[in-house]
This record gives C-alpha cells, sequence and structure tokens, in this order.
C-alpha cells in the first residue's frame, strides 16, 4: 500500500462519514492539531480504517507529550477523535425515530448500531481478542468467553487516580449525564457515546450500546433517573414493554441484591441485544398449569439454575402470574433444602427475569435467585462453591444465568500454564489449580499436544456448568424436585 498522510487522510474519512464537508476541512486541520500536536502533519500510514487512524493520531500524541500515558487518558482523546464523525444527541435521536417510523424499527436499530461501532464507542478491536468458544454439556451448549477486551488499569492509572478528588459527577457509569462526557485518569471517556431516548410506561428511558459487547448487538436499557435497582411487578411490564419495542431483541435485568445481583446494583437498569442464549433453547422439564392463568402455558425448564418458563399472548396476564410468583417466592421458606426467605432482617429472595417473543408469544423466564450464606459458604451459598473458584469466583449474573461464561483474562496465561503440566512440560502453574489438573490427567489416558485445547475447552465447559449448579436453589436431584414442585404448590398449580 501508498503510503498517505496521516492526519489529511483521517479528515478525509471524517468527512465522508460526518456531518462535515470539504469547507470545513481547514477547520478540522487546525482542531485536530491542537488536540495531537503540530508536526503530526508530516506524519505518514499505509492505514485506511478510520478507528486504525485514531489509534495513529493518539499514539503521536503521546509520543509528543500531547496527552499522558495511562490508557484512560488515551482513550479520553480518541473518544474526541471520533467524535468528529459522531452526529449531536438531538440529530442522532432525530434520524433513530424518524426511520423507525417511516421505515421499520430493524433499520432504525441497525443505524444505531453500526453508528456505535464506527466511531468506536463499541470496541470491536478489543472485543476481537476476547477468546470464546461453544461447549457441549448435558444442558445443552454453553458459551465460554475470557474477557480479554477490557484493559486492566496500569500501575500509573491507579496512582493518579488515587490523588485525584471524587467528583461524583457523574453519579454512575449508568447516568444520562455521560452522554458526550470527557472522561478522567479514574472514569472512562464517553465524548462519543450517544443514547437513544424513549418511552416505558410513560417515563422516559435510554437506549445505548454496550462498550464491551459479550454477544451480538449487547445492548443497555437505562431508566433517566438515578435510582437502585428494584425487580418489582413494573420490571415485568417494563422488560415486556421493551420486546415489544424492539423488535428481535431479548432483555433481561441482573437481580437486585448482592452476590446473586449484577456489578451496578445503584442505577435501574436492563440488558438485551441481538443472541439466542443455551437457557432459551433448554426445552421445559416439567410442565405446569398455574390455577387462574390457565391460558399460560408454563413449565420448570431443564437448567442448573432453577427457572419457570411462562409464555402467553396477553402481557397482563404475563405480569400478574411473574408478579404473584415474585411476591411467593420473596416470602418463601423451605428449611428442609436450605432455602431461607430472610434471616437477621436481611431479604435473601429475588429473580433475574429474562424476556423475548418467540413465534409470535410473549415469553419470560424466571429465575429464583438466593444469596443466603453461612459458615460453609461465606462467599454465598448458592454461588461457586471453593472448589471452581480457581475458574470462576465472581457473581453470577443475567449473562452467566443464560450459559455464557464470562471469565476473567488472568485464565488466558494460567491455562496455557495448565496445559503444560498435562503434556509433562516444566510449567508455573498456580496451586489453586492443582487438583483439577489431576483430576483431567486421570480422566484421560491420552494427552497430547493435538487434543489438549479441546481437553481444556471441555473440563472448562465442565465447570461452568457446576458453577451454574452451584448457583441453582433447587438441585437436580429427586429431594431438589420435590422442593422446587411444593414451592410451585405455594404460588398455586392445578394438578
Amino acid at each position: 500500500m501508498d503510503d498517505k498522510l496521516l492526519l489529511d487522510t483521517f479528515i478525509k474519512q471524517v468527512i465522508e462519514q460526518g456531518n462535515y464537508t470539504e469547507l470545513d476541512r481547514n477547520y478540522l486541520y487546525n482542531r485536530i492539531l491542537n488536540l495531537v500536536g503540530e508536526g503530526v502533519e508530516k506524519l505518514t500510514t499505509t492505514k485506511n480504517e478510520i478507528i486504525d487512524l485514531k489509534d495513529g493520531l493518539v499514539e503521536y500524541a503521546v509520543q509528543h507529550g500531547k496527552v499522558g500515558e495511562t490508557l484512560n487518558e488515551q482513550d479520553c482523546l480518541g473518544a474526541e477523535l471520533m467524535n468528529f464523525i459522531t452526529p449531536l444527541p438531538s440529530k442522532v435521536n432525530q434520524d433513530f425515530w424518524q426511520t423507525y417510523q417511516q421505515n421499520s424499527p430493524e433499520e432504525a436499530i441497525q443505524n444505531f448500531y453500526d453508528l456505535s461501532k464506527r466511531n468506536d464507542y463499541i470496541k470491536t478491536k478489543a472485543i476481537a481478542k476476547n477468546i470464546y468458544f461453544p461447549v457441549e454439556t448435558s444442558y445443552g451448549q454453553l458459551e465460554i468467553t475470557i474477557n480479554l477486551s477490557k484493559p486492566e488499569k496500569d500501575p500509573k492509572q491507579i496512582a493518579l487516580a488515587k490523588k485525584m478528588k471524587a467528583s461524583g459527577y457523574p453519579l454512575c457509569q449508568l447516568c444520562m449525564e455521560n452522554e458526550g462526557y470527557q472522561g478522567r485518569v479514574n472514569y472512562p471517556a464517553r465524548a462519543n457515546h450517544r443514547i437513544i431516548r424513549f418511552d416505558l410506561d410513560d417515563k422516559q428511558w435510554g437506549f445505548q450500546y454496550s462498550p464491551y459487547a459479550y454477544f451480538n448487538e449487547h445492548c443497555i436499557f437505562l431508566d433517566t433517573i438515578h435510582e437502585p435497582m428494584e425487580i418489582t411487578k413494573q420490571t415485568f411490564n417494563n422488560l415486556l414493554g421493551i420486546i415489544e419495542q424492539f423488535p428481535g431483541y431479548f432483555v433481561g435485568s441482573n437481580a437486585d441484591l448482592p452476590i446473586v445481583g449484577g456489578s451496578i446494583l445503584t442505577h435501574e437498569h436492563y440488558q438485551g441485544g441481538r443472541h439466542t442464549f443455551a437457557m432459551e433453547k433448554a426445552p421445559i422439564e416439567t410442565e405446569l398449569k398455574f390455577a387462574g392463568y390457565e391460558d399460560i402455558q408454563a413449565g420448570i425448564v431443564k437448567w442448573p439454575m432453577s427457572v419457570i418458563r411462562l409464555r402467553g399472548n396477553s402481557k397482563e396476564d404475563l405480569v400478574d402470574l411473574a408478579d404473584k410468583i415474585l411476591k411467593t417466592w420473596r416470602r418463601y421458606s423451605d428449611e428442609k433444602v436450605s432455602v431461607l426467605a430472610e434471616s437477621n432482617g436481611e431479604k435473601h429472595h429475588t429473580i433475574t427475569p429474562i424476556a423475548r417473543k418467540r413465534d409470535g408469544q410473549l415469553e419470560l423466564d424466571l429465575v429464583l435467585r438466593d444469596n443466603q450464606t453461612s459458615e460453609q459458604y461465606p462467599d454465598g451459598i448458592y454461588h461457586p462453591h471453593p472448589d471452581v473458584q480457581h475458574i470462576k469466583k465472581e457473581n453470577i449474573g443475567l449473562i452467566e444465568v443464560m450459559g455464557l461464561a464470562i471469565l476473567p483474562p488472568r485464565l488466558k496465561g494460567e491455562l496455557q500454564e495448565v496445559e503444560k503440566y498435562l503434556l509433562g512440560q516444566e510449567n508455573k502453574m498456580e496451586e489453586y489449580h492443582q487438583v483439577w489438573a489431576d483430576d483431567i490427567k486421570q480422566k484421560y489416558s491420552d494427552i497430547n499436544q493435538d487434543n489438549v485445547d479441546t481437553i481444556i475447552h471441555q473440563e472448562l465447559g465442565r465447570v461452568f456448568a457446576r458453577v451454574l449448579e452451584d448457583a441453582g436453589v433447587y438441585k437436580h436431584d429427586e429431594t431438589g424436585r420435590m422442593a422446587f414442585k411444593r414451592f410451585v404448590e405455594e404460588v398455586g398449580i392445578v394438578d
């Protein structure tokens, strides 16, 4: 490829992809020089993609002292550069709803998704680094991701962040005030961030994409008011309302209690996207008919966690029945199987709900959650148990509940050392993998260079299935099935 001037090529892309014209060239040239540093105009490149060009400009700015060495500072500059191709929020919203009404909701959603990738708000280059593979299990094909997309904080960034006074603005990373926020050493860049506003049951909500997506079109629906997450009857109504407005998407909510909840409990929000998870494919194991709701198809799902599936055409009936199940679960105890609604004034029960449309009908999956701890399981009785925490120690949130493991980046290097151990090579395997690695050695008679990756993948899938079983309230044995039956009887089923 022929060398081209980096700055000129970037400006050419901005004019082609943004709302600027040739008349704005000098203006763009000078604004970018100010951000990146004079002298960049002489720099050449063989790149053509705007994100690669942006990276080249940021690299020059770092080398010439126009931006700090921490990743957050560089991201702030990168987002500011990509903001040149990002329309104003009012324009983005106007275009979205005009396309939604005049053409189709699907086209409006696709256009917004394409913009969020094109302007580098969705970090496609970083996401491509993630390790992903499916694994067949007795619960269907689970998905494993080792998350390498989010950069780990470097020591300089941590040191600088400690010196900074807490700003309190924005209140959290899901607040509407993030739109266009410059970012800082201890807070992510949001200059190129845009949010679609929409009405949900007479309240304004926001729709955006996740910068570090874990699945196709991973998006977030967020309340415009900064209020804590809470699973209520309104939650079910909201979820079903969202899938009606955003066709082709599922949407679900993390639980609203520590241990079983997500990473952000301070701001009401849901996650959605265009992806079919293993839980959705899982069949009904035990059919149920709830009294007063005979038109609702219901059943217990064959899944490692405790899931009740409801399906029907009446949104009102689905919401009412889901609320009845939630209220019953909130107060329900069964000490025979360590199910306790509350202790010492602390409530333990909630639900992780997921909504989708299937075959023209509305569908709700209600996952029963219990956040008790005990002396034996101080991290949580229904949380990954100690013997699997060498692989997964973090909370089991919405995405994992549905069958997609999000494993920590440390595992990339650690699993390479486990493979060396299995092959009898010199290694630096972590001690906490020893029991697991020895079990694998004993299980497989012939481990070699050609099959060791496959074996590790299979065994990771089995560990993840165990993690989900640990998080399941009612276990897949006779005792668990009878206990689950006692609960649905308490809700009110027809024999």
